[in-house]
């Protein structure tokens, strides 16, 4: 297929032509009826319409025909995607008629791998059936803009290429000569949704000693729970594996809304005999499709899935073979510390390990202590195949004594037995008490769970936006672990929210960060400290964010000077993503943080927020103007963005524009005569004089511009990666390749925890669970207890339930407050689609339930205000009966200036961060958690939030005040 299969001699100039003039090629019957006037007036003319009595033969209204026939008529075709954060990974075949965009279709071309399972074409959604209306859209950015009024005020001047580049060069110039390097950052998210266009930005920032910012973590999106627990940031099988489960639970996961491309997967799964259950606040639009709802309490998961724990112990369907070999639950613990007990403190107990200190200690069957392999202290890193979890004896489980240590004798007990203890407290009528759930039903669940061969558990954001999200995913996993339902095809725990992890790794981060030294920074924690919530926060929490960062557990830039100053950050890069809008706490974020940058870069295809409340916005092509590739975890198969249409107006790819700024970089210092600025951590220098000339040279072969266009950064991906490109094979993925059909990837690499198999959906696990490599913990196994000080001190060291905190009293603010992931938009994304807006209410609204809403006097649609004590917004209200009484949810990422006051849903959402997710652990080294951008680190919460609700009328709130 060729990438652009012109039939006709159009030239570029051609292409803008014809894509400004938009109804070219329509013909005048598409825009005018056939009584002479417009189509809107026949349509609704009704008394106009003639009587027909023989429509095959005479019919005198055919115009719209033609209409018709055009759609299905073009003059080049092109594969695409679209670039956003939904996991989705759709190809798509895009139309051309006149330089224009027509239509797009789904492409139904990914080669099937495994016959038993569902066909896994076409995939697609509703919003990306309507992209080509952004790519002309009004609110498309043709042109650089610099602002002219106050961030926000949408007051602006066209500017240059020339004009927008040399300010923000002689910007970054002055930063760097200023040694304030580490003052500028670049926020992009999701690498995989488009790994050349993430690079672009990350590539120059890296080059310039700047900060590249998490996004995992910031959009309360990473688990917490999978790397306290696991040792890895979200594995997930491939969806398809859905189909291979015998008992599937939707643990919080809309899939029916959120996961449109997958959800056959889930439904056809009942054809293969498969049991669905939906755990679900709400009787959401997954659980009508399900066998059982559960209906928890908002934020009472971690104790519903504890208690169906309990069920599975006390009943004796736990995978004790599983337990014993995969987890920590036969290693001892000091009941005096709290701590594991060290082989290191045993007198006379042999061991062969360079860190004793770091062995850890079970019983065998005949009583005699024993050291467990594969503990930390004997690898050498976090990751070591050439070690095996495999025993050669049969520990004990249950373990309650003393033994000898050099201190005397210390009473311990096995991580089984004081789980035992933990569980006890869920007793049914707690679970019931606390969740809602009936006794019965969650008991009845859990058994059919823990009895049958394979089970999964598909976990969403319903369960992660939580201030305790981490307690939450512990317990969670604590189902799979107890049941042994890890490493085989249909078992495991998928959590899908974003496309957070890419496949092919090596050549994305080579690209993106080429001098090999990375100043990353975890966005929760540098929003948290630069919107000077320290100030304000409770003591504790303040002291342990400061503990945190003095440890170096988790960084802050601009970092602490020899002085003990800090900068504040002074220039931003945003692009790919909608940072302002999607910030919690955003009323503290537009008055304590935006203040402090000096100049925020948007670059960007249209208006959003973030483009909004920006100082410069340079116009970025759409996705059907560049080259570039897509990948999910959602799937194994790795497709191309190729451009359809010239960018439209002045826009430029995004590789280009930051290729362009930094040539002019380049020129302003060599014009200064800017010498090379050491670099205070790493030893390097930055050389503004060279800049551009490093930015275009591939450093993996030193050839020098060998990357100064988007299509070479991708194919530069693919060739330096082993799942396109693996060792020892003459198999390689070229991006040809991609554009004929989506491939599926060859290899996985080592940031994967299984092989892709032919004929095989991808299930994570395998390497620990079938090959007995240590899982990448401390204890080197599935770890529930942690013996870290702040989860001792916090009573965390198992999983266990904890009421959500939240800054309002329920006495003023009777209401929890939710924003999910909604069904006409991918975040900010299609919020503004015409389209969009015609399948819903066309506005932010909030859906309430009819008793909440008759107890206020408010009718459906009805504009009413929500508010606490951050902040208010003024929305429409839907009555919706499938929601708990007590619950004001509002499906969210509608844009700012969709809001009468520009406010938005954020602005109701206090800036929150949990102290246990800024440790380092082991505290000295830190193999099993450190901080690494979007796999450890401090996760935003969006649900700990509460509200009232009161209808305006006239304009007015009826009453009550802020």
């Amino acid at each position: 297929m060729s990438n652009q299969q012109e039939t006709d001699d159009t030239t570029p100039d051609d292409f803008s032509t014809g894509r400004r003039n938009f109804l070219k090629g329509l013909g005048a019957a598409a825009a005018v009826g056939a009584t002479g006037t417009g189509l809107a007036d026949d349509l609704f003319a009704m008394d106009g319409l003639e009587v027909v009595d023989d429509p095959i033969g005479s019919y005198p209204y055919r115009d719209w025909e033609d209409l018709y026939r055009e759609q299905w008529d073009w003059d080049s075709t092109a594969r695409s995607t679209h670039s956003v954060n939904c996991t989705g990974s759709c190809s798509w075949e895009v139309y051309v008629r006149n330089g224009q965009v027509w239509r797009e279709s789904q492409a139904a071309d990914y080669p099937q791998f495994d016959e038993s399972l569902p066909d896994p074409n076409p995939r697609g959604c509703q919003k990306g059936a309507c992209y080509s209306d952004y790519v002309n859209a009004d609110h498309r950015v043709l042109h650089p803009l610099r602002r002219t009024g106050q961030r926000g005020e949408g007051k602006w001047k066209r500017i240059s290429w020339d004009e927008a580049l040399t300010e923000i060069a002689e910007e970054v110039v002055d930063t760097v000569q200023e040694e304030r390097y580490d003052a500028i950052s670049g926020f992009t998210p999701i690498p995989a949704m488009s790994p050349v266009s993430f690079a672009s930005g990350s590539r120059l920032v890296n080059l310039l000693g700047g900060v590249s910012h998490s996004f995992y973590d910031w959009y309360s999106d990473l688990p917490p729970g999978q790397p306290i627990t696991w040792g890895t940031q979200t594995d997930n099988a491939e969806s398809a594996d859905w189909y291979n489960a015998d008992y599937l639970i939707a643990w919080g996961s809309n899939v029916n809304v959120t996961r449109i491309p997958d959800a056959k997967y889930f439904l056809e799964a009942a054809y293969n005999g498969t049991k669905r259950v939906g755990i679900f606040t709400d009787y959401s639009q997954t659980a009508i499709h399900c066998d059982e709802w559960l209906g928890p309490e908002p934020g009472s998961d971690t104790a519903l899935a504890l208690g169906m724990a309990r069920t599975i112990v006390d009943e004796g369907l736990y995978d004790e073979a599983h337990l014993k070999e995969q987890s920590d639950m036969p290693l001892l613990v000091r009941e005096d510390t709290g701590k594991f007990l060290r082989a290191s403190e045993v007198e006379g107990l042999s061991v062969d390990a360079d860190r004793p200190d770091q062995m850890f200690v079970m019983v065998d069957g005949n009583g005699d202590l024993r050291v467990a392999p594969g503990s930390l202290g004997e690898r050498d890193g976090q990751h070591d195949d050439s070690l095996s979890i495999e025993l050669d004896f049969d520990p004990q489980l249950a373990v309650d004594r003393t033994v000898p240590t050099a201190d005397g004798d210390a009473p311990v007990r096995s991580v089984w037995v004081n789980l035992n203890e933990e569980l006890s407290n869920y007793t049914p009528e707690y679970v019931q008490e606390t969740t809602g759930v009936g006794r019965e039903t969650h008991q009845e669940i859990a058994r059919e769970f823990g009895e049958a061969e394979r089970a999964k558990i598909i976990h969403g954001k319903g369960v992660n936006d939580w201030y305790h999200n981490d307690l939450g995913n512990r317990a969670i996993q604590l189902l799979l672990t107890l049941t042994g339902n890890l490493g085989r095809q249909g078992t495991g725990l998928d959590h899908y929210v974003g496309q957070e992890k890419i496949w092919t790794f090596h050549g994305w981060k080579v690209l993106s960060f080429p001098t090999g030294n990375v100043r990353a920074v975890p966005t929760t924690l540098w929003t948290y400290y630069h919107c000077d919530v320290l100030d304000n926060a409770d003591p504790e929490t303040t002291a342990r964010v400061e503990e945190a960062v003095e440890r170096d557990w988790m960084p802050v830039y601009p970092a602490e000077r020899d002085d003990g100053s800090r900068p504040d950050p002074s220039v931003l890069f945003m692009w790919r993503g909608n940072y302002f809008n999607q910030a919690k706490g955003n009323v503290a974020i537009e008055e304590q943080l935006w203040p402090k940058l000096d100049l925020v870069v948007d670059i960007n295809f249209r208006m959003d927020s973030s483009a909004l409340y920006s100082d410069i916005v340079l116009p970025t092509a759409s996705h059907y103007e560049k080259h570039d590739l897509s990948m999910t975890d959602m799937h194994t198969y790795v497709h191309p963005f190729t451009p359809a249409v010239e960018p439209l107006g002045e826009s430029k790819t995004d590789w280009q524009i930051f290729r362009e700024l930094a040539a002019k970089i380049q020129e302003v210092a060599t014009e200064r005569g800017v010498e090379p600025i050491p670099d205070r951590q790493f030893d390097r220098e930055i050389d503004l004089q060279s800049v551009h000339d490093d930015y275009v040279r591939d450093w993996e072969t030193d050839e020098e511009g060998a990357l100064a266009e988007d299509r070479a950064a991708a194919e530069f991906i693919l060739e330096h990666s082993e799942e396109s490109n693996p060792d020892g094979t003459d198999e390689q993925i070229t991006f040809d390749d991609t554009v004929e059909q989506p491939q599926r990837l060859l290899e996985a690499g080592d940031h994967w925890t299984s092989d892709i198999e032919d004929g095989e959906a991808y299930t994570p696990w395998k390497r620990y669970v079938q090959e007995k490599n240590p899982w990448p913990t401390f204890t080197g196994r599935q770890q529930y207890y942690i013996d870290h000080d702040w989860f001792l001190d916090l009573g965390e060291a198992l999983p266990t339930h904890k009421d959500s905190p939240t800054l309002q009293d329920k006495a003023d603010y009777p209401l929890r407050y939710n924003t999910p992931h909604g069904r006409w938009s991918i975040h900010s994304t299609w919020r503004d689609s015409e389209k969009m807006l015609r399948l819903q209410r066309g506005e932010p609204t909030v859906y309430l339930n009819p008793d909440d809403m008759d107890e206020r006097g408010i009718e459906d649609g009805d504009t009413v205000r929500i508010y606490n004590d951050l902040g208010e917004v003024e929305v429409m209200a839907k009555r919706y009966p499938s929601s708990e009484p007590g619950t004001a949810r509002m499906y969210f990422a509608w844009e700012r200036f969709q809001f009468p006051d520009r406010n938005n849903f954020n602005s109701l959402v206090p800036l929150y961060m949990k102290p246990t997710q800024l440790v380092q652990y082991p505290e000295d080294t830190g193999e099993h958690l450190h901080f690494f951008p979007n796999y450890w680190g401090p996760t935003g919460v969006n649900s700990d939030v509460r509200v009232d609700v009161e209808k305006v009328g006239d304009g007015e709130a009826d009453g009550g005040e802020n």
